[in-house]
């Protein structure tokens, strides 16, 4: 049986944290897909479109060079049903610290309940990356600071073309 794991995130815009992320999670599974969440109340700097297109171009040559197949979807349900949905058994969440730790059990508590097929394997961020939230790198960006140091260099020029129109 294939082990598919889901990573679920808003990915606006895509950092070298949740690159990290990927990194790691391309060695866990033989499926990988990034699952774009869609909430009404937020409002994202870019588009699902061009959400899902920077996954793809960011994440793809990852999970190939692994020899793991890949794919990235939207869903505006409950993540683990997203995770049924596509079959996952395993949830990648990315941890910073232990404020994320907290959280993320809770959730995976909640989660085993509804889904006990679907386990949640944590991946602590490697050092250099776990200040990196994609909240603060969009107010870098938007204030004109420089995120070179914080996401992938074709994100840095979506950042900057988004920003200029």
């Amino acid at each position: 049986m294939p082990r598919i794991a889901l990573y679920p995130g808003s990915f606006d815009p895509v950092t070298n944290g949740h690159l990290d992320v990927v990194r790691h999670s391309v060695t866990l599974c033989d499926r990988l897909i990034i699952a774009i969440g869609l909430h009404p109340s937020k409002t994202p700097l870019f588009s699902v479109e061009e959400r899902l297109k920077m996954v793809r171009d960011v994440f793809e040559p990852i999970a190939a060079k692994a020899g793991c197949a890949f794919d990235a979807t939207t869903y505006d349900k409950l993540t683990v049903t997203a995770a049924q949905q596509h079959g996952a058994t395993i949830m990648i969440r990315g941890l910073r610290d232990g404020t994320d730790l907290d959280y993320e059990m809770q959730i995976a508590g909640m989660n085993e309940k509804m889904a006990p097929e679907v386990h949640t394997v944590f991946v602590p961020a490697s050092a250099t990356v776990r200040p990196i939230t994609a909240t603060l790198v969009r107010q870098i960006a938007t204030m004109g600071g420089d995120v070179t140091a914080f996401v992938p260099p074709e994100v840095t020029a979506l950042l900057k073309a988004k920003l200029a129109g």
